[in-house]
This record gives C-alpha cells, structure tokens and sequence, in this order.
C-alpha cells in the first residue's frame, strides 16, 4: 500500500455546481473533491458490512477480514438499509442500524468513506426487493395514491437515519448513497421489466428530490446498472447529470467462468463505456459491486482483478460481504484462506488504497 495521501479541501464553486444537490454540505462537496484527487493516486478498495462480521465471527469490534489479511481497514465501507424503511431495528443481513450508525460514524473519523446501497421492500406486496410478483410497483409509487403515501413514510424512515449521522461536534458524515441498484435486470420490483424508462427516471428524481426537500444534503448519488456494454444500454434509464454525481456498474464472476475469460471481457466492455460516458459527462466512475464468491482461484486478486481494473479512471471498487453465517458467501480473503497471499500482493501494488493510504484528520 501506498503512504497517506495529502487532500486538499478545496470548497470551491465548480465543486460544487458538479454535485446533484446544490445545497450539499461542506463536508458533502470536501468528500466529492476528495475522490477526484484520489483518482490519480490509485483506486480504493471497499468491502461491504467488513467491520460487523466476516469469516467465523460476528458483532466483534475493531475487527474486519480485511485487515486481519493485510493490516488495514478497507478505504471504502459498504452498508446497505434494506428493511429500514419498514421500521425494523436490523437490516436484512441482520446488521443492527444503531451499530450500522456507529461503525458509519468510526470509519469517517478514521478518514475512510462509506457507501450505502438500499433493498427496499416492495410497497406494493410488502415483500422483499426480489419480489416481482406485480408488474406495476413503480408506477403505483408514482401515481399519487396510497401506494404513494406509504413510500414517502419509507423516505421519512431513511430521513431520519441519514440525518442522524453525525459526529460528537454535530457534523453529519456524507454517504455515497445508491439507490435502486442493478435496474437493467429484472431480479427487483424496480427492474427493466417492471417499469418504463421514464418511470424508472422519475422514481430516482422523485427520490432525489425528496431527500434534498427535506434537509438531507449529505449524500453523493450513485448510478450502478448491472452489465451493460454499450452507451445506449448504459444511459436508457439515466436520470440525467442533474441527478447523478458518480457512475458505476455491477458484475461479478461466476463458478462457471473459471478461467475468469467471461468475466475479463465484460469488465472491460464495462469499464470502457462507463470511463467514456464520465469523461463527456465530468463524472466520476466506481466499480459498485464486484468479485468471485469463495475466490476459488488464489491467484484471482493479481491476475484478473488488478490487470482489468487499472487502466481506467476507477475511484473505488466495492466486493461484496463475508457472511458469517453461510461458508461459502465470502467475496474478501480472510486468515488461512487460499488467496490471502495473493491479496496481499494485491494490497502492497502502488494503486491500491486501503484507509491508512487516505487517512485525513476529521
């Protein structure tokens, strides 16, 4: 890993004008100046839900596989609030919201970032987000009836959460928040084949709209379709630039792809797409959900991973959890497993940037 990174806070203008929200905060517009500077230096690497379980351990403290692999913190922690939004005091993975807030809170004092993606349960059948039983639930979000009402109670719920992360001297910590997630497939009750393009648009903007209405301005707003190689694909749903600060994407390998060839390509067909629409756009660009549940290949962090990722103008790049609970559901390398000496070639290559790397004093 490479040594800490000197940040300039440049609270500047066109920093500003470049964020969807107008009225985003200091600390808001700081983070989003943050990511750009950082570009040139390297690209962060982020795991979801690292410091509240992993391989064989849950609710610990001070804890991550990650860490325990390469001697640092992850730059980017990922969280998602699924099941907020209906009032429960735990996610769907179980992760309690009130450690959520405080694992939230510790990683930006240490200088690190967070994202938050959302699973929200469908509004319609009271569901969960996979349930895609009824065809119209955007639309029924969006026609101003019941369904509508009971929606924004969900918005209030989230409200109060992204309101509530703040620091002991009252500073609210900014999130890379991502919203409706891998849209142009048709696994969620927001896919493809569930709503229109112009109902997927004016959920994200009603969305957006309602937070930045209601005195949240301290999040960074995230784009993150699944696979889609070409410009056209990518933009069909787009909410527009006055809508979006950061594009990304969500690709995985698989079992089946096991000389990583599948997975290479459509990584680069990715990432050439999306660092092209963010060059036109002035955008920044993350890979939002990546890697190879159990990593059976030991050698996948430097031979697929790292040769695909660097020559484009990634910010972060996010792998999914560490379940505690399910043996094989590990997306990070944790002590004694076959790739943990590989991530830590990985970890020790010049463009990876792990917390120590960013730290900046809060």
């Amino acid at each position: 890993m490479t040594g800490c990174s000197s940040v300039i806070h440049d609270k500047n203008t066109q920093t500003t004008n470049l964020l969807s929200d107008k009225k985003a905060s200091v600390e808001t517009i700081e983070l989003y100046q943050r990511l750009s500077e950082l570009i040139p230096k390297g690209i962060l690497f982020g795991h979801q839900d690292a410091t509240v379980y992993g391989n064989q351990w849950v609710g610990d403290s001070d804890r991550s596989d990650v860490k325990e692999v390469c001697g640092d913190y992850p730059a980017v922690l990922g969280w998602d609030i699924g099941h907020l939004e209906i009032g429960k005091p735990t996610n769907l993975d179980e992760v309690s919201f009130e450690r959520m807030r405080r694992e939230i809170i510790t990683h930006h004092k240490r200088g690190g970032i967070n994202t938050v993606s959302w699973h929200s349960n469908n509004p319609v059948t009271f569901s969960d987000s996979w349930d895609v039983s009824h065809k119209y639930v955007v639309d029924s979000i969006l026609s101003g009836a019941s369904c509508e009402k009971r929606f924004k109670a969900y918005l209030d719920n989230l409200t109060v959460f992204f309101k509530s992360l703040q620091t002991e001297d009252g500073t609210v910590v900014p999130i890379l928040f991502r919203p409706y997630h891998e849209h142009t497939g048709s696994w969620f009750w927001w896919g493809k084949d569930h709503c229109s393009e112009d109902s997927y648009k004016a959920l994200w903007r009603m969305t957006h709209d309602y937070f930045t209405e209601n005195g949240v301005h301290n999040l960074i707003y995230v784009y993150s379709p699944s696979f889609e190689p070409t410009k056209e694909g990518y933009l069909e749903r787009y909410p527009g630039d006055d809508y979006v600060d950061i594009l990304g994407f969500d690709i995985y390998q698989y079992e089946y792809d096991k000389e990583a060839v599948q997975y290479t390509e459509m990584m680069n067909a990715a990432l050439k797409t999306v660092s092209e629409i963010a060059s036109e756009r002035n955008k920044l660009m993350a890979v939002t959900e990546t890697g190879y549940e159990s990593i059976p290949d030991s050698t996948w962090w430097t031979n697929v991973l790292s040769p695909v990722i660097d020559p484009y103008p990634v910010s972060y790049v996010l792998l999914w959890r560490n379940a505690h609970d399910k043996p094989n559901h590990h997306y990070a390398p944790y002590p004694g497993h076959p790739s943990e000496s590989d991530f830590k070639r990985f970890a020790s290559q010049p463009r990876r940037l792990f917390n120590a790397d960013i730290h900046a004093e809060k």
